[in-house]
């Protein structure tokens, strides 16, 4: 039997989980307010403050270091790469610390997966990240030379639910056209075209609706000029689009259940503005129809904010004359992160190499 600990450190929680083969025995969310994150000037600062809660889950749950088979965490903001199971090395370690495509507390997930590893000489590893490059070569093309579209998006749970209403459909992944919509603190909307992700936004900075903390696509000329209008450092800029941007820029909160709660008692500010984020959800869902040419055998709903029947239902209003809406509430990417580890350590795949 391998046991494997599985760390997923996101944009508002932690998550920790022990997996015995492919049952996961041990399962912990730890949520995380705006407030709470305020404190970490950036985001190689909240090491210390996660690994403490690893920590502590591995001390409630009594498994010893000594016990794992592997660490998997997962993939962060590293340079393109094909899909498939890393092993975490010192160049993969650098570009996280580094943030070379960014920052995100997904970058921490190898990280941190590699710091316990190495404790007890196992071997760490990460599992799609958010760098799977797939896309059609027209579809980097920006408009403007200087800048090329990017792959950046949920890919591990993108690829697994894809895989899952596959299966439901009672094809193969390969066979399938299907939009795949992963909402949590960012959205990312992907084309999977006969098992690639041909066209997708890139869910971290660049575009696409606006989510609980990103803005999304913005008004180009306006954001120029307010770049330069002597308001905001750089950084600043970039945190109002990317961790204050979204629902938090309008209404002070990421917790889409706090916003719902707003509108049951009467704030038609917050429902304008929560109905702005679904409506920008539905034209992005609409637009990757036309990448298919409409040929969509289903819609695909996941992440945490698929929890919401407030979202999907008005979802379903909006855009089920496209395909099928398969909604698999929030995310499959902890067994998946565990799934892929098991597979290199039983022999059925091989760790790839990052360089």
């Amino acid at each position: 039997m391998f046991t494997v600990l599985v760390i997923n450190p996101g944009s508002t929680s932690t998550k920790i989980a022990v997996f015995e083969d492919e049952e996961g025995v041990a399962l912990k969310t730890l949520r995380h307010s705006i407030e709470e994150l305020k404190t970490f000037p950036r985001v190689i600062d909240q090491i210390d403050f996660r690994m403490s809660m690893i920590m502590s889950f591995l001390k409630e749950h009594r498994y010893e270091l000594d016990e794992l088979s592997a660490v998997v965490g997962v993939g962060g903001l590293l340079k393109p790469l094909t899909s498939g199971i890393y092993i975490v090395n010192e160049v993969m370690l650098n570009d996280l610390r580094m943030g070379v495509q960014g920052e995100h507390p997904s970058n921490l997930g190898g990280i941190l997966a590699h710091m316990l590893a190495t404790k007890v000489d196992i071997p760490a590893f990460i599992v799609d990240p958010v760098v799977v490059d797939e896309l059609k070569e027209i579809a980097r093309i920006s408009g403007m030379l200087d800048i090329n579209r990017r792959s950046i998006f949920h890919a591990l749970n993108q690829k697994a639910v894809a895989r899952r209403a596959s299966d439901f459909l009672g094809r193969d992944y390969s066979e399938v056209n299907m939009i795949v919509v992963h909402m949590g603190g960012g959205i990312s909307i992907g084309v999977h075209e006969k098992g690639n992700v041909v066209d997708v936004n890139n869910a971290f900075n660049g575009d696409g609706p606006f989510t609980p903390e990103r803005s999304g696509g913005l008004p180009v000329g306006d954001l120029v000029k307010l770049c330069f209008s002597n308001k905001y450092s750089q950084e600043e800029m970039l945190q109002k689009i990317t961790g204050r941007g979204g629902l938090v820029a309008y209404l002070g909160t990421n917790s889409a259940q706090e916003v719902e709660e707003r509108i049951r008692k009467g704030d038609t500010y917050a429902k304008l503005i929560y109905e702005a984020m679904i409506y920008q959800i539905a034209k992005e869902i609409g637009a990757m129809a036309t990448v298919l040419k409409g040929k969509v055998d289903a819609i695909v709903i996941s992440g945490g904010l698929s929890r919401s029947s407030y979202i999907t239902g008005r979802l379903k209003e909006i855009v089920s004359f496209i395909a099928p809406i398969l909604v698999y509430p929030g995310e499959d990417e902890m067994k998946a992160l565990a799934e892929g580890a098991l597979r290199v350590l039983i022999g059925l795949e091989k760790a790839k190499v990052y360089s």
